[in-house]
């Protein structure tokens, strides 16, 4: 009968959507717990940095540095502020300073090229791709980068003046800070970690994966990326890399996409990531979001192929050897 037929199919899809969420689980709450370690703890680092007023003595330091690409002094700190943190960090930092469009444009690359550091370079070394690999090639990025848009885009140095006094603060109110901003970030990380390991897996059970990846397959071949990565680009590119590890560690403990894959992904999303979010905002306090944008995508352009040209190099020595 035909009512019978529906509930056994509805029944069915239940019990497989339950299958997808017990399986994702074990390895779902061992990476959310790994994450959230690594990310309380480089806060609560950085909460200490900024009590003891190092990160703007190191700053200082970097001046001269952003002054030959550019940008006034005032910008190497919320440069570091989000390099060890993240964008809302630099965000919060670039506010106080009267930043032209021009120079905000040209930090703001910097910043979504290189921020967060410490965190989403240990998902990256997590999913198989070198640490020093990653860090290099995303420091290197963000100030080469800088240096073609100060070559490129109209305009002369802009000196800021004020805000480079910064006062010592005082420990609670700071400590109460970050405690609410921690807390809402764990609530926040937690809740999208186990959504996307949860939807990665249906969309992988109901083929919808291999839909996206036929779907994808010609614009990701032109960025030098296998179509079998499609689904993890998605995810980097919209939430980024932090919200995105327990999907990332996922397809590569199954076996879906290859160590060779994933550090070709990693090589383009090192640098070009949270591309809804961040760049929103970003655009929001004025920055150019084609800039911004393209600007990362040519970074990653280069740094794909430049990887597969090692890749082609060592295959032909070793059948040479061979």
């Amino acid at each position: 009968m035909p009512g019978t037929k529906e509930s056994v199919s509805t029944v069915n899809h239940k019990e497989k959507i339950l299958g997808c969420v017990r399986s994702v689980l074990p390895s779902t709450t061992r990476t959310c717990i790994w994450l959230l370690k690594i990310t309380v703890g480089v806060s609560f680092a950085i909460m200490f940095l900024k009590y003891l007023n190092i990160l703007p003595w190191f700053s200082n330091l970097l001046a001269p540095l952003f002054n030959g690409i550019g940008l006034p002094g005032e910008a190497a700190l919320p440069f570091v502020t989000g390099y060890f943190v993240n964008v809302y960090a630099a965000i919060s930092v670039a506010v106080s300073f009267d930043f032209d469009v021009r120079s905000l444009t040209i930090l703001s690359t910097m910043v979504l090229s290189a921020h967060n550091m410490i965190t989403e370079t240990a998902v990256q070394k997590k999913t198989g791709t070198s640490a020093v690999r990653i860090v290099i090639i995303r420091t290197v990025s963000a100030f080469t980068l800088a240096f073609l848009l100060n070559k490129i885009m109209p305009g002369e140095v802009v000196r800021t003046l004020g805000g480079s006094q910064v006062q010592d603060p005082e420990f609670m109110p700071l400590f109460m800070d970050w405690l609410r901003s921690t807390f809402s970030v764990v609530i926040k990380m937690t809740t999208l970690i186990y959504s996307l390991a949860i939807l990665q897996k249906l969309l992988s059970e109901y083929g919808v994966i291999r839909w996206i990846s036929k779907f994808l397959k010609y614009p990701l071949a032109f960025f030098g990326l296998p179509a079998r990565t499609s689904f993890l680009w998605i995810v980097a590119n919209t939430l980024g890399l932090a919200y995105g590890a327990a999907v990332m560690m996922e397809e590569v403990e199954s076996g879906n996409v290859t160590r060779r894959d994933i550090n070709l992904l990693n090589s383009h999303i090192a640098i070009s990531h949270s591309n809804l979010e961040d760049l929103l905002l970003l655009t929001a306090l004025g920055a150019l979001w084609y800039v911004m944008l393209f600007s990362r995508w040519a970074g990653s352009f280069v740094l794909v192929w430049e990887l597969r040209a090692e890749y082609y190099i060592k295959d032909k020595l070793f059948k040479k050897n061979c």
